[in-house]
């Protein structure tokens, strides 16, 4: 049985972390060990972290908010390090069932892929779809806009298929993904980290991406981004979060040539 390296980031976590833990504990799949990185929380979330009495659970702390990819890349380093298969990059504001790590490690199995990730529903919506599968856009930038995004789910994306890219909302990797097309690249303090990575996947040839959709997943949202704002003065919000993106997408673009 594969060893499951969940790598997760807090940053003033604690409106969600109870129930996604609720989550983690109740795996089919028990062979797992949760490693929290926390980015500086100012909030109770270290208080639920401590209080969480399950031998699984390992806590990073740090003194400063490193931003998403250098968290993972601490996440994802330590779960190798310990001797995990595979890691399951997931955020904390989503809940789902208690075999989806079962069924993503089934969908790589039957499919001969390397990563998967499962179709995603918003949470305060749970009938709309948020992800369910995506590719590269070309005439759009190369932004790998997501299919069926608020479309009510009737059924209409229920088939397995290989995809260029998934959110690392919930991404399933094997360790010899990292040794091959390298870490999440730590200039993305936010947004764009995972699509730097699904893209020197996709153009590496050597791993298959795969979408699953028979597996009930949830996200909040926005969360993660409103616990950012909290430490940005109100006027500087908005400003903050599209020069990330607008500098972010620039940067990736010269990553892989595309300007």
């Amino acid at each position: 049985m594969d060893k499951i390296g969940l790598v997760t980031i807090s940053y003033n976590s604690a409106d969600v972390l109870q129930p996604f833990l609720d989550c983690v504990w109740k795996q089919t799949h028990e062979n797992l060990i949760l490693y929290v990185i926390d980015n500086a929380s100012t909030d109770n979330t270290l208080s639920i972290l401590t209080k969480t009495n399950d031998p699984r659970l390992v806590i990073i702390k740090n003194e400063t908010n490193f931003g998403v990819a250098k968290a993972n890349n601490q996440g994802i380093i330590k779960a190798i390090e310990e001797g995990c298969d595979q890691v399951l990059i997931i955020n904390n504001d989503v809940e789902f069932e208690s075999t989806l790590i079962e069924k993503l490690i089934k969908a790589q199995k039957d499919n001969n892929c390397s990563l998967v990730s499962p179709k995603m529903m918003y949470f305060d919506s749970p009938q709309n779809i948020w992800y369910a599968g995506s590719w590269f856009n070309k005439s759009k930038g190369y932004l790998p806009l997501h299919r069926g995004m608020k479309e009510l789910d009737e059924g209409q994306y229920d088939e397995i298929a290989q995809v260029e890219y998934a959110p690392t909302c919930c991404l399933l990797v094997k360790k010899e993904v990292f040794q091959d097309v390298g870490m999440m690249d730590e200039k993305y303090f936010v947004y764009f980290d995972d699509t730097d990575f699904s893209y020197r996947v996709w153009k590496g040839g050597s791993h298959k991406m795969y979408y699953y959709p028979y597996v009930e997943f949830y996200h909040k949202v926005g969360s993660l981004t409103k616990s950012f704002e909290k430490d940005i003065k109100k006027t500087y919000r908005g400003d903050f979060f599209i020069k990330q993106n607008t500098r972010n997408h620039v940067y990736f673009l010269k990553q892989i040539g595309g300007v």
